[in-house]
């Protein structure tokens, strides 16, 4: 029997997509259908809601800032939505330089990103923390998602998978899977910002979780440390989440 489909194709969100499927702890695939990560929901249309209802999604997981989800509120039948806010930082630091007449470069852009990923590992981690926690309670089917799906969402599908004893190499091809799936939204670029600087901002760079990754080695001593005194999610913990989102041994 052939795999799912890992993009949904729905057409009000370009990137939503399962992770299912991939290799984790002692060679056990991800359960398909379980966990979802994709771009803002609001724009869902009523057969991409059917769609959704029609693989039992219980839980959504809202990384947005406030302004962000007061701006592009939903709401979905059956679906508990839960705030995890995530204030964006790189659009309006962009805006700042931008109205002090700097001359914006890619370079800028990503070292921005860069800036914002560090960002993650220490000054949110109490919301990836809080959606590990939920995780752990039952293995409803579930979406995490931030307004483009790539960055919040990136850091913390990145962040499950490797939990789940899923290879780094593998967590960047799904990280990077963003740049054949997410469509930028017309009109929601920062003012005047040069078309080589929306490439960076709207894309995903391998430096950019690398930039994460590197934090967690460096703050953490790696991985599993900085799940356990960050995120909460000790070996025990981890033990929990491979018999919830793991393929069963055998």
């Amino acid at each position: 029997m052939s795999d799912p489909t890992r993009s949904l194709n729905l057409l009000g969100a370009t990137n939503f997509r399962d992770l299912g499927g991939y290799a984790g702890q002692d060679g056990r695939p991800l359960r398909w259908r379980r966990l979802f990560r994709s771009d803002h929901l609001a724009a869902l249309t009523p057969d991409d809601v059917a769609v959704l209802s029609s693989l039992g999604l219980a839980r959504a997981y809202d990384l947005r800032g406030e302004a962000e989800s007061a701006a592009l509120p939903y709401a979905l039948p059956g679906v508990a939505v839960h705030a995890l806010p995530i204030e964006p930082t790189v659009v309006q630091r962009l805006k700042e330089l931008l109205e002090s007449g700097h001359q914006l470069t890619p370079q800028d852009t990503v070292r921005l990103m860069q800036q914002t990923y560090r960002g993650f590992v220490h000054d949110n981690a109490a919301r990836f923390a809080a959606l590990f926690g939920d995780l752990l309670e039952s293995d409803a089917p579930l979406v995490f998602h931030c307004t483009a799906g790539k960055d919040r969402t990136g850091f913390a599908a990145a962040m499950i998978l490797l939990a789940l004893g899923v290879p780094r190499a593998v967590v960047m091809q799904d990280y990077l899977l963003t740049n054949e799936l997410f469509r930028m939204p017309h009109g929601s670029a920062p003012g005047r910002a040069p078309q080589e600087v929306l490439d960076v901002l709207w894309r995903v760079q391998p430096d950019f979780l690398d930039a994460a990754l590197h934090a967690v080695e460096a703050d953490y001593g790696g991985v599993p440390a900085y799940l356990e005194k960050a995120l909460g999610v000790g070996l025990r913990e981890r033990e929990r989440l491979a018999a919830l989102y793991l393929q069963p041994p055998g």
